[in-house]
C-alpha cells in the first residue's frame, strides 16, 4: 500500500484504529454468531455441549479466517491471477533468455 508523504500523523491514526475496530467487531460477530447458533441448536435437539462446541470450533475458524482476509486485503500478489508490471528490461520478475 502506498503511503501518501503528505498524510499527516493523526490521519493515519484514524485509519490504523478504523482497521482494528473492524478486525475486532468481525471476530466478536462471527464468534458469537456461531456460539449462539450452538446454543440454539443444543436446545432445539437435546445434544447439550456438542452444539456450543461445534459453535466455538466453527466460530474460531471463522475469525481466523477473516482475520486472514483482512491481512491479504493489501497484497497484491493474491488470489489466482497476478498482475505483473513491465520494466525498461522486460517482465519483472522473470529471468530473460539469452537467445
Amino acid at each position: 500500500m502506498n503511503e501518501n508523504p503528505l498524510e499527516s500523523q493523526t490521519q493515519r491514526d484514524w485509519r490504523m484504529a478504523g482497521a482494528a475496530s473492524g478486525i475486532g467487531c468481525t471476530v466478536v460477530a462471527s464468534l458469537l454468531l456461531t456460539i449462539g447458533g450452538g446454543i440454539l441448536l443444543d436446545k432445539w435437539l437435546g445434544i447439550a455441549p456438542i452444539g456450543v462446541l461445534s459453535g466455538v470450533v466453527l466460530g474460531l475458524v471463522a475469525a481466523g479466517y477473516s482475520l486472514y482476509e483482512l491481512t491479504m486485503l493489501g497484497n497484491p500478489d493474491r488470489g489466482i491471477v497476478t498482475v505483473r508490471k513491465k520494466d525498461s528490461e522486460g517482465l519483472s520478475g522473470e529471468s530473460q533468455k539469452d537467445g
